[in-house]
């Protein structure tokens, strides 16, 4: 194996660790709604998951462990995805809530930031900021 195929399954198993993630919030209520489906379509191109990969995770969102990223700015984007998952489904329970937050800290936010850092994401993704404003936002929070 060359070493850029070893980069490209890494790369590979982490965007489907990140999709398996995002699927379970977005299965978080029990099922999946139309306008988290075509999220998750979207997401799933670009992350490159194949079709049979999709299904599989959707059948077991389990399988993948999260892999958390080493830079903070893609923590962040990961963040990004995750909240606005969570924001689709209009249904801020403590459930999904509690859900954002564990995967906060498996993305490797501290359990002394995570809810600063989910609750600020959240408030972002209710406003409709786009990626780049959203990682600006983030990492100018305390400034």
């Amino acid at each position: 194996m060359s070493f850029s195929d070893l980069f490209d399954s890494e790369f590979k198993q982490r965007n489907k660790g990140h999709f398996s993630a995002i699927v379970r919030v977005a299965m978080a209520d029990g099922s999946i709604d139309p306008e988290e489906k075509l999220f998750l379509d979207r997401l799933g191109r670009n992350l490159e998951i194949s079709a049979a990969e999709y299904e599989e995770i959707l059948e077991n969102p389990l399988k993948y462990p999260i892999n958390p990223p080493y830079l903070h700015a893609q923590r962040l984007e990961r963040l990004y995805d995750l909240a606005r998952m969570v924001h689709i489904d209009h249904h801020l329970g403590d459930k999904q809530d509690q859900i954002l937050k564990k995967f906060g800290l498996a993305l490797g936010f501290t359990p002394g930031n995570v809810n600063y850092i989910v609750d600020k994401a959240l408030v972002l993704v209710d406003k409709k900021v786009d990626l780049d404003t959203f990682l600006f936002e983030m990492e100018h929070m305390n400034k």
